[in-house]
């Protein structure tokens, strides 16, 4: 599990490139547009130089990306692959269309991952003569600076391609889980959904504005959660525990959501949110918004990694 080829050089791709590289591992990286390869690795080297200024990195980020090499095909990339992560369009018929050819073009024991956010692997690795080598490893955007991976095998990925995946993702630094058993959305995603769905009901029924919905999680629950899980939050928040927790709130949990409907984002709804955003933040504003979360998330990880002690 040395040689890596990241496929697709996106935000995704570069940073991908970004994790194995600065773990060690020399990366193949290749995209089918034309230039994008180099662009790409431009804006690596200003990624790791960020990384460094937070202390997140030892290394001199120009060491680390002389280990990214450009490849100037899909085969060339996976010739000599141990295993590749894909990050290509959110797109079904062009997640099977690549993954035939990284099974036709990368060695055997080579592990096939996919960074998609929806797509479970079985619909991707079917037709696939090594589907049992397919898996899904789903990160977080940016995931070389928030580092969970959701690990989710397809029914016949191999038990030992899932341990292997798993384990190449703690080697570099990352945080990995395993889901279990497929599921629409796999698990982070399900979480925000939830949540997405009650925030934007509660200010289409006007209970809470825009602001003060997101002012509730940063300043509230999300300062727990960068920390703590929900279930360590609740543990902690009754005098015995979990159970003593269930004892006093979960009839009235159940209670309040119990005759909740989500009805889909009306085009009303989603135009009500947008003009609130664009009172708080112009559209200009966004990409410069985009970077001060990135330099926060550093911030956050390394005063997190500096703190570390009983996670």
């Amino acid at each position: 599990m040395k040689n890596i080829a990241i496929i697709g050089s996106g935000l995704i791709g570069r940073a991908w490139s970004i994790v194995f590289a600065r773990a060690n591992h020399p990366v193949m990286l290749y995209d089918n547009v034309n230039g994008a390869v180099a662009q790409a690795i431009d804006l690596i080297g200003h990624g790791l130089a960020d990384l460094k200024k937070y202390g997140l990195i030892d290394e001199d980020p120009e060491k680390i990306l002389l280990r990214i090499t450009p490849a100037q095909s899909i085969e060339e990339a996976v010739s000599n692959a141990d295993y590749v992560q894909e990050n290509t369009s959110e797109n079904l018929d062009i997640k099977k269309g690549v993954f035939s050819s990284l099974d036709q073009f990368a060695p055997e024991h080579c592990i096939l991952a996919s960074s998609t956010s929806t797509i479970q692997t079985s619909l991707f690795s079917e037709h696939l003569a090594g589907r049992h080598r397919c898996i899904v490893a789903h990160p977080v955007n940016p995931p070389h600076i928030a580092p969970i991976v959701e690990v989710s095998p397809s029914p016949w990925t191999s038990s030992e391609v899932t341990q292997k995946t798993y384990d190449l993702h703690q080697s570099v630094g990352q945080a990995p889980i395993i889901v279990k058993k497929e599921v629409a959305g796999f698990i982070l995603n399900r979480l925000q959904a939830a949540l997405l769905r009650e925030a934007w009901r509660l200010v289409d029924e006007d209970y809470v504005s825009v602001e003060d919905l997101d002012k509730t999680i940063k300043d509230g629950l999300g300062l727990r959660w960068a920390f703590m899980g929900p279930f360590e939050t609740i543990d902690l928040n009754a005098p015995g525990g979990i159970a003593d927790y269930a004892a006093r709130f979960g009839d009235a949990y159940s209670e309040m959501m119990s005759n909740i409907n989500y009805p889909n984002w009306t085009e009303e709804l989603v135009k009500k949110v947008e003009a609130q955003r664009r009172d708080i933040m112009p559209f200009s504003e966004i990409r410069e918004r985009e970077s001060w979360r990135d330099q926060r998330l550093m911030a956050l990880i390394a005063h997190k990694r500096n703190t570390k002690s009983h996670d």
